[in-house]
């Protein structure tokens, strides 16, 4: 049986495993309660999360935390014109309101490789954090390995299928976005990358490979972008994305049938 600390706190049996995760667990117990600190951290990481839900993309900060990346940089909107509408409303923030649509069509931007597209999605305070350097990270891989960009494209209230709105204008082979995920109570600042190939209007979401937590306290930018450049190339390679391109990277599949190579 645990012993009481000192300050009334019987340890959990399994408190050594908090090492090695984040998760709330093994928090203890005052009598039949948790401990009053973690009770207070709780509420915090509540209020955190929330927070980022409505947090706002400071457009002029995002832009100097891309300073380093030498392609234009255009800033669009969804149909969502305000918070409230993109969380009530889920498929505005999946189209591009007809200032954006316009503005595209007047770029008349030839079609390149990739189109790198960054949207708050769920939390701007990931996008705030995050993008900036895996973004300028990924732009040089990219250009390195000889692949056509697209202008850089940020997009306020904008969904991940939105990607497909802007494919169905620029028509890149392949288009990546960066997003705010959900806010979950020990990760308010887990920013997401998908990548689709072919983007056009009326896919699902099934036709897209997902690399998620990206943050200081998850996947790493270089990770990410490793994670990244691997999966572009096998898309390029089989000309798709989605459940049919598994990501290998870094496993031995030397035993593995072909199905389940690719």
């Amino acid at each position: 049986m645990n012993e009481p600390k000192k300050n009334g706190i019987q340890a959990d049996e399994w408190e050594s495993l908090k090492a090695y995760t984040r998760a709330r667990i093994a928090l203890g117990r005052t009598g039949v309660s948790v401990p009053l600190n973690e009770s207070l951290q709780f509420k915090l990481a509540h209020a955190h999360a929330k927070d980022a839900v409505y947090s706002h993309l400071d457009l002029a900060d995002l832009q100097a935390s891309l300073a380093g990346v030498e392609l234009p940089i255009y800033s669009l909107r969804s149909r969502a014109e305000n918070r409230d509408m993109y969380l009530q409303r889920p498929d505005y923030g999946r189209l591009l309101n007809d200032r954006s649509v316009e503005y595209l069509q007047q770029l008349n931007s030839p079609p390149a490789d990739i189109s790198i597209i960054i949207a708050d999605g769920l939390s701007a305070t990931a996008i705030m954090k995050n993008a900036g350097p895996v973004v300028q990270l990924l732009v040089n891989r990219v250009q390195q390995a000889g692949y056509s960009l697209a202008p850089l494209l940020v997009v306020e209230q904008g969904r991940v299928a939105i990607t497909d709105a802007i494919g169905g204008i620029l028509r890149p082979r392949l288009a990546i976005i960066f997003i705010g995920e959900r806010p979950g109570l020990s990760s308010f600042d887990s920013m997401g990358a998908y990548i689709t190939y072919a983007p056009t209007p009326g896919l699902t979401d099934e036709r897209r490979n997902c690399i998620s937590n990206i943050r200081e306290q998850g996947l790493s930018a270089e990770m990410a972008v490793d994670k990244l450049m691997y999966l572009i190339q096998a898309a390029f390679r089989l000309q798709l994305t989605g459940v049919a391109l598994k990501d290998n990277n870094g496993l031995d599949t030397s035993d593995l049938p072909r199905n389940l190579t690719e």
